[in-house]
């Protein structure tokens, strides 16, 4: 194999092998993304320049999750934060035919049976915005502040259960980081350990 060559297929392994999306980082810019709500409107991170934002995976049959919805822990911080000024976006990954893939109409019964306040359930489905930010669980985290810097990401609290009994007694990390940024400080906690079930991406 000649030099030209050997470099050719050098470059088109190099780019098979890079993975398709760089680690989000704490302290950098957050990924861009357009995604569509359980409306059919469409929405960017761009739209939301000037305000802080809480991204929250989301998958209405995992365990973890109803422990949030079922204590209405969730339910009061995305109150909490959009009363505040905050948008809360929750978004849902799961390719379809996979458990807890909903299309816009079982969104919008569920959000309304359940008493959930996002500014908007976005469907993700070929997990496009799922794979930017490397989200691994649900829920899993993300508050990105007025100036699209990612601040936080993780778990919404401090223990890894199903247990709704333990949320009284942790550190709730999402609200703790946006009084903190509503605040002017630096977030105290920038990371954490997401828990809960796997994201139910397609590939």
């Amino acid at each position: 194999m000649n030099l030209p060559t050997a470099t050719l297929f050098a470059a088109i392994a190099s780019i098979v092998a890079a993975p398709a999306f760089a680690k989000p980082e704490v302290g950098a810019a957050a990924p861009a993304f357009t995604a569509t709500d359980a409306n059919g409107k469409t929405h960017s991170l761009a739209d939301f320049k000037g305000k802080t934002v809480v991204l929250e995976w989301h998958n209405p049959e995992c365990p973890f999750v109803k422990k949030h919805y079922g204590a209405k822990n969730m339910q009061t911080q995305q109150a909490e934060a959009t009363d505040a000024g905050v948008v809360w976006l929750s978004i849902n990954s799961g390719a379809p035919g996979k458990q807890g893939q909903m299309d816009g109409a079982a969104a919008n019964t569920y959000l309304a049976g359940s008493g959930a306040k996002p500014t908007a359930y976005l469907l993700d489905a070929d997990g496009t915005v799922g794979h930017a930010y490397g989200a691994r669980t649900t829920p899993h985290l993300y508050v990105i502040d007025a100036e699209g810097v990612l601040r936080y990401m993780g778990g919404i609290d401090s223990t890894p259960s199903a247990d709704p009994e333990d949320i009284p007694s942790s550190t709730q990390y999402v609200r703790q980081a946006l009084a903190e940024l509503s605040g002017g400080k630096p977030v105290s906690v920038p990371s954490s350990e997401p828990y809960g079930c796997s994201v139910k991406y397609g590939s």
